[in-house]
């Protein structure tokens, strides 16, 4: 991620640094010759994105962000891996996964810039990007969902 990518004007009405916009895809079908099929998107949107300070800190807690959308997209991934389906049941079953870990996230990502108090708190924020790292790689063998 740089600088670059951040396409859109700063929000006028917002006191942060920057704001980095990320969502998560998830769209799945079964039937009964393929299975189970689904298919994950972890994406930055350049056109919510934008940075008003644009330094190599704040874009690192930019990143962060980014870099929690990843674990949770990775944690999807993990979660449908262990999911033998009920074509009944399935598309509920498969809904509440992903609702459960997109309401996972979004708690995280609050945290993040609560505990770090939106990068100001330079320890803080040194240990989460210490953490977020970590996670990734716990998780490094559910990333091939691509």
């Amino acid at each position: 991620m740089t600088w670059d990518d951040f396409k859109s004007a700063p929000d006028k009405n917002s006191t942060n640094a920057a704001m980095t916009s990320t969502n998560i895809k998830f769209d799945f079908s079964y039937n009964s010759d393929r299975g189970f099929e689904y298919h994950i998107t972890c994406q930055f949107d350049p056109n919510s994105s934008w940075g008003r300070i644009k330094t190599d800190y704040i874009l690192s807690h930019e990143q962060g962000h980014f870099d929690i959308a990843e674990i949770y997209a990775r944690k999807l991934y993990k979660a449908l891996k262990g999911y033998s389906p009920d074509p009944k049941k399935a598309n509920k079953e498969l809904n509440k996964i992903y609702q459960q870990l997109m309401k996972e996230m979004d708690a995280a990502q609050r945290l993040y810039d609560k505990e770090t108090n939106f990068s100001i708190n330079r320890t803080e924020q040194a240990e989460w990007l210490t953490k977020i790292k970590e996670d990734l790689k716990n998780l490094e063998a559910y990333s091939a969902y691509h």
